[in-house]
């Protein structure tokens, strides 16, 4: 037997799985539901060990030993033989958002579950095993033990506190407060001492191992079920004068119709596109950590290939396959399960930005332009006026070629009009100084303004052929502007607009780019071609060179690795399960069948061709029908009770753990990208503003860029660290009289100091001292080198004489004090011969009784006489000790 071992974080609460091995193709695992302590659990593992010894006081490879250590259950597979489990054995902090820590997968380890003694095995398992593996699941997966991934923050702040009494629960006391799944579960109840959570199913299109959890999902517990997203997940710290601003961008990529670049193009029969990612910008204030008490917001958008039956025929080898129309669609029957789909989660209004080509001279993209004008215009005609889909064709090929346009203009008025229809999520009412000082572009914000901030209802979808260079730049734009919102709302700038060339969109810029690099190796097999700065012409000549390298790249991955590609991910999320007697996957001719599966069996029921959305969509709109209260919303949710001193719902204990020692390396894993660090010019002093437009060569990285540079500077520090102290003041003044001397005599003097610790070429040297040690001119704005003015020198004077008399008076009172009075030395004798009630002088502050009575107290209990306990004081502890060690 196999027995599985998990624990919370803090490591006083454990379950224990049974997984029988004696079964050769069937999986059997026992759940006893029950919670063990740590002794418990300690107990029963001893046990276990003697009693699965071959003999009484044997100490050996017998009786039971650790087979592997790990941080989560990816889920179970079978091929044509018995089943693996799949175990997450090393991970990585990727971001945190209100004290849930992300965590990318970094490895991973396979388990034959079945004993070497009943395995029956088959000649073609290693192979498909060896497909399943090719699935990379240290690139780019991502898992919460406490957040849920697949859905927005939206959701998850909304949803999740919905009143307790709308819910049908176990409770039959009516209840008047909200509960937040997150924090408010520490809330008691009036009169008991139950508190409630709700938890919500993850939102199964954008969980990647759904298939592979299905085999025990009813069987175990729920906290044994980590869902994992695959996609993105970026964090960046954005300083705005030391305030620390969050900024994360989270990508999920869909579950469903996923695949590669040519293998996988428009829409399956179910309205699920390929390449489709759901992007979510979140930015908080990470100084209040807390859901309930912090200032959060997000904004969500979308990208996806066009919703029609299409594709490119690979085999001619071409860099630019013609694309085809496989199927007729007169009446946008998969285009409207596909818009059904985004109504249902993101409301109305549903806005299309398309950036395929209009103008061709052989009819290429622009046949993907008509289709989709045609079953636009043919869904909206069903519609009510207020939510009808809005369509924006814009050819930014053609734009991009053109030198009087502007690329990046253009989109920004997009962007702008874009955001203003859908509004964005933020957690708080609106700022008193946004009601004092009014702007504009605030008030004509779209969204649904809430007594608790304001919801975003719609969503942009963005898409060009691919969905990867032109997307992603223009996903950029909108980002940026609704960034600008999103910092406008939590009152950090006074007007909604953020310029180019600033640290904070620098920041963004860098955040974006890595996920669009991200997304376009898993879909593409290369980096983006054209970047933000190609669409701004500022990128360097050798960007040329790298653009070609990465389209040769991309052809290549499309052309021989695609096809493999392909096959691990059908096998992977369980799209073909291997069966005996049945083809193999590398038989079969075409995955279309697989994807598609209206063609292997007829549906009975069949779609309106005029009421094409889901009954009571369109009651609830424009907010999304799946953040609504309603009796199908209610399913999805679970209330779960806990007792009010469980350490489950003690958010700080459960993840701070003030009763350890921390360790740096779990404090300190996250190193994120920082404003001040990696953007802020190094010689500008002046203006630490991240939202200061700089000039295109000025940045952090342009100063400490590269490694060389950065282990010099480490080695100054190093040797100003170890250089003697400085000199006394009367050195200073005497060689602030004529600086043209000492000056070289202080560079003579570092450049020996410097000599013991690293020989350098001299002109490298000087190269060095020129980049680190600069001007205090540069740095602070003040030349310290300035003879100070007459005036200055004799307020200075007038102070040093009096501190120096006063000092004298002070010295005499303490002499005459150690002389007589011994006893009164420790007494606090002001140094200033000035009476009361004067600038010089502080009167301590009175402290009121019951202070005093608890500062008495506690002087009692350092000496040993303990205060009586109250009745509220005995509970407590007895509620502590029940749970702790009972």
């Amino acid at each position: 037997r196999y027995f599985l071992v998990g624990s919370n974080p803090a490591e006083t609460k454990y379950r224990v799985l049974k997984i029988d091995r004696t079964e050769p193709k069937d999986l059997v695992i026992i759940d006893d539901k029950h919670v063990y302590t740590q002794q418990e659990v300690r107990e029963l593992l001893g046990r276990l060990d003697l009693g699965n010894r071959t003999k009484i006081g044997q100490k050996g490879s017998s009786g039971l030993s650790r087979a592997v250590s790990a941080f989560g259950v990816v889920g179970f597979v079978r091929f044509l033989e018995g089943y693996y489990i799949v175990l997450i054995t090393k991970r990585r902090k990727m971001a945190d958002i209100g004290g849930h820590a992300i965590y990318k997968i970094e490895d991973t380890n396979m388990i034959y579950i079945p004993n070497d003694s009943v395995r029956i095995s088959h000649p073609d398992e290693a192979r498909y095993l060896r497909i399943f593996q090719n699935v990379d699941l240290s690139s780019n997966f991502y898992f919460s033990y406490s957040y849920d991934l697949s859905h927005s923050l939206q959701y998850n702040l909304t949803v999740l506190r919905m009143p307790l009494e709308t819910l049908k629960t176990e409770t039959t006391q009516t209840r008047q407060e909200s509960f937040d799944i997150f924090e408010d579960e520490g809330l008691s109840t009036q009169g008991g001492s139950g508190v409630f959570g709700i938890c919500s199913k993850p939102y199964e299109k954008y969980v990647w191992n759904g298939k592979l959890l299905d085999a025990v999902k009813n069987t175990v517990h729920r906290d044994w079920l980590l869902y994992i997203i695959h996609g993105f997940c970026g964090q960046s710290k954005l300083l705005i004068y030391g305030r620390p601003i969050y900024v994360t961008l989270i990508a999920r990529r869909s579950s469903k119709f996923a695949g590669t670049r040519f293998l996988k193009r428009g829409a399956n029969c179910e309205g699920d596109v390929a390449n489709e990612v759901e992007t979510e910008q979140i930015l908080y204030d990470a100084s209040v950590m807390s859901f309930s008490a912090g200032s959060y917001s997000s904004y969500v958008q979308v990208r996806g290939s066009v919703p029609l039956y299409w594709s490119q025929d690979i085999s001619t080898m071409m860099p630019k396959p013609p694309i085809t129309l496989d199927q007729a669609d007169p009446f946008a029957h998969v285009a409207a399960l596909h818009f059904d789909q985004m109504l249902q989660r993101f409301g109305s209004p549903i806005i299309i930005l398309n950036l395929v080509k209009e103008r061709e001279k052989r009819k290429h993209e622009r046949i993907l332009s008509e289709e989709l004008v045609a079953a636009v215009t043919y869904l909206n005609q069903f519609l009510p006026p207020e939510h009808v889909i809005i369509y924006i064709p814009w050819d930014m090929a053609k734009y991009t070629k053109s030198k009087l346009c502007n690329v990046l203009d253009r989109l920004n008025v997009i962007a702008e009009s874009v955001v203003k229809k859908t509004g964005f999520f933020v957690n708080r009412p609106d700022s008193y100084c946004s009601i004092l000082r009014p702007d504009e572009k605030w008030n004509e914000l779209g969204g649904c303004v809430v007594s608790t901030g304001r919801l975003q209802t719609g969503v942009l979808r963005t898409n060009c052929v691919d969905c990867l260079d032109r997307t992603n730049t223009a996903q950029f734009m909108v980002g940026k502007c609704a960034l600008a919102y999103q910092l406008y709302s939590l009152g950090l700038i006074d007007k909604p607009n953020l310029q180019f060339d600033t640290d904070a969109v620098r920041l963004f810029e860098e955040l974006y780019e890595d996920h669009g690099d991200t997304l376009s190796l898993q879909y593409g097999g290369s980096q983006l071609v054209h970047r933000v700065k190609t669409y701004r012409k500022i990128a360097p000549w050798t960007q040329h060179s790298k653009d070609i390298m990465q389209t040769l790249s991309r052809y290549y991955s499309n052309a021989f690795s695609d096809a493999d590609r392909q096959d691990s991910i059908n096998l992977f999320l369980g799209v073909f399960k291997p069966t005996e007697g049945k083809p193999h996957l590398w038989e079969l001719p075409t995955d279309f069948y697989l994807h598609h599966k209206n063609t292997l069996s007829l549906s009975q029921t069949r779609r309106s061709y005029t009421y094409w959305w889901t009954t009571g969509v369109l009651k609830h709109l424009p907010l999304p029908f799946d953040e609504v209260t309603c009796a199908e919303n209610r399913r999805k949710l679970t209330v779960k009770k806990f007792h009010k001193y469980e350490e489950e719902i003690d958010i700080h204990n459960e993840f701070f753990r003030p009763y350890e020692l921390s360790s740096f390396d779990e404090t300190f894993c996250l190193a994120m990208t920082n404003s001040t660090r990696d953007f802020m010019p190094k010689n500008v002093g002046i203006d630490p503003s991240p939202f200061t437009v700089r000039k295109p060569d000025e940045t952090g990285k342009s100063v400490l860029g590269n490694k060389s540079n950065r282990e010099e500077t480490v080695l100054q520090r190093k040797t100003a660290a170890s250089a003697p102290p400085p000199p006394s003041e009367e050195a200073v003044s005497s060689s602030s009289e004529d600086d043209s001397g000492t000056d070289k005599e202080d560079e003579g003097a570092v450049s020996q100091r410097s000599t013991p610790v690293k020989v350098t070429d001299p002109g490298e040297n000087t190269k060095i001292t020129e980049n680190v040690v600069q001007s205090t001119k540069d740095v602070y704005g003040v030349n310290l080198s300035d003879v100070p003015s007459e005036d200055d020198l004799t307020i200075y004077t007038r102070f040093v004489q009096l501190g120096q008399s006063q000092h004298k008076q002070d010295k005499n009172s303490q002499q005459f004090c150690s002389k007589h009075h011994l006893d009164r030395v420790i007494n606090l004798i002001p140094i200033s011969s000035f009476s009361q009630d004067n600038i010089y002088e502080v009167q301590p502050p009175r402290a009121d009784r019951k202070s005093i009575e608890i500062f008495h107290a506690h002087i009692q209990a350092g000496r040993g006489n303990m205060q009586h306990l109250g009745k509220d004081d005995f509970l407590m502890y007895r509620e502590y000790i029940r749970n702790r060690y009972m």
